[in-house]
């Protein structure tokens, strides 16, 4: 069971690595365009069957750390998502945007 959390961490951290760089593309870049609402939908849920596991099981809490990390790393590109959606239909900023 160690290693398996040894493992299973790791991949986490890999994919937490690459998160930031799609978050700065989703600032700057200000559209929406090249990225996939779907997708993000589907990895949150993941990251959250990956909490409600480690919650479940009473093992290895530990783990809530990684999972929580990512969890909060795809609802920012989330939020930038909308905000470029926003920005792409020419709809007025939410927080006075400039």
């Amino acid at each position: 069971m160690f290693w398996s959390n040894v493992f299973e961490t790791a991949m986490l951290l890999c994919f937490a690595a690459a998160w930031p760089a799609s978050i700065y593309k989703s600032w700057v870049s200000r559209t929406r365009k090249g990225k996939s609402l779907a997708f993000m939908v589907i990895v949150l849920i993941g990251y959250m069957a990956g909490i409600t596991k480690v919650l479940v099981s009473h093992s290895a809490i530990y783990m809530l750390i990684p999972y929580t990390v990512n969890t909060t790393l795809v609802a920012c590109d989330l939020v930038l998502y909308y905000r470029n959606y926003r920005i792409d239909e020419g709809l007025p900023h939410i927080f006075g945007e400039h």
